[in-house]
């Protein structure tokens, strides 16, 4: 088996705490590592489209939840595990981008609906598949089955740790 970086640093810390230092940190490098390279191949299509990376996940996770593409605020920030001060400064940047508008919930004064305009359903469409590209053309040297048994590792490592996310 060849090695990588971790595990040159694992190996290091077993040499220096043998016992102390194990799984725990080839797990969190790993996928840590794999969390950039996807991030950064997804960063670098969004580029052409004026997206950061909070204003790509709204516009997604909107677009993804089907007409009439709407959600509470509150459920962006559980979806997208954002602070809802965070939620609410891209919320306006989206709004005044002409992306997203708001809308008064029927059945609740206090809250709202965040919903794609006809100008964020196509922009997220784009975007979407563009990091969706991007992201593909990075793995695509790793065999399927290589990655659908990496996705429910992480699956099951996640619910392991009763992450619902």
């Amino acid at each position: 088996m060849s090695r990588d970086s971790t595990d040159v640093i694992a190996a290091a810390w077993d040499r220096e705490l043998p016992g102390v230092v194990g799984e725990e940190l080839a797990l969190a490098k790993r996928a840590g590592r794999l969390a950039a390279i996807l991030g950064d191949c997804a960063a670098t299509a969004l580029a052409p489209f004026g997206l950061t990376k909070a204003e790509y996940d709204i516009l997604a996770v909107l677009r993804s939840s089907g007409p009439p593409y709407r959600l509470r605020p509150s459920e962006l920030t559980a979806r997208l595990l954002l602070s809802s001060g965070g939620t609410s400064n891209v919320l306006r940047r989206l709004t005044e981008a002409g992306l997203v508008d708001r809308e008064a919930h029927q059945e609740d004064a206090r809250s709202a609906w965040v919903r794609l305009t006809s100008t964020g359903v196509a922009l997220a469409e784009q975007a979407v598949r563009a990091a969706t590209e991007a992201q593909a053309a990075a793995l695509e040297r790793v065999p399927v089955e290589v990655r659908r048994t990496a996705v429910d590792a992480l699956r099951n490592v996640l619910l392991a740790l009763g992450d619902q996310a």
